[in-house]
């Protein structure tokens, strides 16, 4: 390109082709400014439901362990003692894995993919010689994805709501570690999922570290104010130990899983008799985006 070149506007019009025919449009697809535009917001939700489901099938992943916990504790810092923690367990989750199930359908460590807790999870796992999946999230703060994660199970999500989907699709437990909002966001959404019966199986849910846990929320104070039922505080534990947290793991986790691609739970959606959807009826149907167990 010449300096005559450079200096021409941009909204000039480009030469004729040497046949004499105007230059073809991109593609709609390949328009960059059209996919990051208001409209095509839809496009960019669905990408992050494809591509995670595509990459993880092709990458022969089956189920998942998930650690939530803050993005702001280091080994060394106050909270120190759950980061070794995490890192142990998943260690442990780890081993246990590799021992007892093939190779096709090992149970992997996932975390939200930043730094903390979720370091911690992925350092873990990475440490016993297992794949481990990040699930990062674009921030303002630019988090960025930790050194850890298996750089083909490395993703980044735009969409908060569209991450926490691939958290709870394949999951067939979460430890949850001390953590801040985002710790909370997450926890709730699947103690929600859980409560509610969406997911067509259970999910085993840990608090890692009682007394942090108590003193931050007041699961009894939600059963007196009648917000919650008694039953509801059976859909989680609470756990100090890494040992004692594997024993919860291993008696929910079956060693030899099923012979799908992706273990994923699907979404319950209620019916009624005559099929059509009615919520808050008893009848439960699993409902797919093939009628055979895609997630929904």
């Amino acid at each position: 390109m010449t300096e005559a070149d450079a200096r021409k506007p941009r909204t000039q019009k480009p030469p004729p082709s040497p046949d004499g025919f105007p230059p073809s449009p991109l593609l709609a697809y390949h328009d960059s400014r059209f996919l990051e535009s208001r409209e095509a917001r839809p496009l960019r939700i669905l990408a992050e439901y494809l591509h995670p489901l595509a990459e993880l099938e092709r990458q022969g992943v089956h189920d998942t362990v998930v650690f939530f916990g803050s993005a702001r504790q280091t080994e060394d810092g106050p909270l120190g003692r759950y980061y070794k923690a995490a890192r142990t367990l998943a260690r442990l989750v780890t081993e246990w894995s590799l021992r007892t199930r093939p190779p096709a359908l090992q149970c992997l460590i996932c975390s939200g993919g930043g730094g903390g807790m979720m370091e911690a999870a992925n350092r873990g796992a990475s440490e016993a010689g297992g794949r481990t999946i990040g699930l990062n999230i674009g921030l303002p703060h630019e988090q960025h994805p930790n050194r850890w994660v298996t750089p083909e199970l490395s993703f980044e999500f735009h969409y908060f709501f569209m991450r926490k989907l691939w958290f709870a699709h394949t999951a067939r437990a979460i430890v949850a570690f001390p953590g801040g909002f985002g710790t909370m966001d997450e926890l709730f959404e699947m103690l929600t999922l859980s409560q509610t019966g969406k997911l067509d199986r259970p999910v085993q849910v840990l608090l890692f570290g009682s007394k942090y846990w108590r003193e931050i929320v007041n699961f009894q104070a939600l059963v007196e104010h009648g917000v919650i039922s008694a039953e509801d505080l059976e859909l989680f534990q609470f756990v100090d130990d890494p040992s004692e947290a594997l024993e919860h793991l291993q008696a929910v986790i079956p060693d030899e899983a099923d012979c799908e691609s992706l273990g994923f739970a699907h979404s319950a959606t209620c019916v009624r008799a005559s099929g059509d959807p009615q919520p808050g009826t008893s009848s439960v149907r699993n409902e797919t985006a093939t009628g055979s167990g895609d997630p929904s």
